[in-house]
């Protein structure tokens, strides 16, 4: 008689905080026989995990990747078919820009069974840490939330840009950081004006987090002079403006700088 698969929970970290991960997702750590987690989850959390769990880091860096991702969809499933729990940790929410998909679809084809445990992504808690709801009933009625590591030339088309320019109120880039001048300059020249303005949030949630704000014609300037790190959210619409009214976190003290 072989041995029994084992389940894997795909489970959302959260933005940084390790307090806003879900209860569900905190007991998915607990129960873990294996945890396989990312760069972006906090490893705070993992001293809620058992003390005989086995913790195997997949990080990826903007620059390089630690491990393929091929090679992390071939260890999730060869400890389930070695019959384990596994709790695949990841930042934010595992459906938002988290590749699930690719990784639940490996183990659909390996008859193993799983659950997904949405998280609290960074595209709405990271401005909120700053001060900046992403949507407001006077202000913001519309919200996206999109890739901009992948934010290339021919990437996303002509049409979409038109949409995200001129038919979104308040605009989310996650991992845009290094495309941060060609993501305004395509909202820009696409229908949306120069001074609308943009934050910037690294290390949101965190004690590192940082806030740079500007304008779409002027924030690529300023995140390079003040030599903003990674990760960040770049946020972009009239919203950013409510965050001289509602900044409720002293980023400086928040720091400890």
């Amino acid at each position: 008689m072989g041995i029994e698969k084992g389940t894997v929970f795909f489970v959302g970290a959260g933005p940084g905080d390790p307090k806003l991960i879900t209860l569900k997702g905190l007991e998915c750590i607990q129960i873990a026989d294996v945890i396989v987690y990312d760069r972006l989850a906090n490893p705070a959390l993992l001293e809620h995990a058992r003390k005989d769990a086995e913790i195997i880091y997949v990080g990826k860096h903007p620059s390089h990747h630690t491990i393929p991702q091929e090679q992390i969809n071939e260890i999730i499933v060869a400890k389930a078919l070695e019959g384990k729990t596994v709790t695949r940790l990841k930042g934010g929410d595992p459906c938002v820009f988290g590749r699930v998909g690719e990784e639940a679809l490996e183990l659909v084809e390996h008859g193993i069974s799983y659950e997904i445990v949405p998280g609290v992504t960074a595209g709405i808690a990271v401005p909120a840490y700053a001060g900046i709801p992403v949507t407001h009933r006077k202000v913001a009625t519309t919200f996206a939330m999109v890739t901009g590591h992948l934010c290339q030339d021919d990437t996303i088309p002509e049409e979409k840009w038109n949409a995200l320019a001129t038919g979104i109120d308040t605009v989310a880039f996650y991992m845009g950081m290094s495309n941060i001048e060609f993501l305004c300059g395509q909202l820009v020249r696409h229908g949306r004006a120069p001074q609308t303005p943009v934050a910037v949030v690294s290390w949101g949630t965190t004690s590192l987090q940082r806030t740079v704000i500007g304008t779409l014609e002027n924030i690529a300037r300023k995140v390079a002079e003040e030599k903003v790190p990674n990760p960040a959210i770049i946020v972009v619409g009239e919203v950013v403006r409510l965050r001289e009214k509602l900044e409720w976190i002293v980023e400086k003290q928040f720091s400890g700088a």
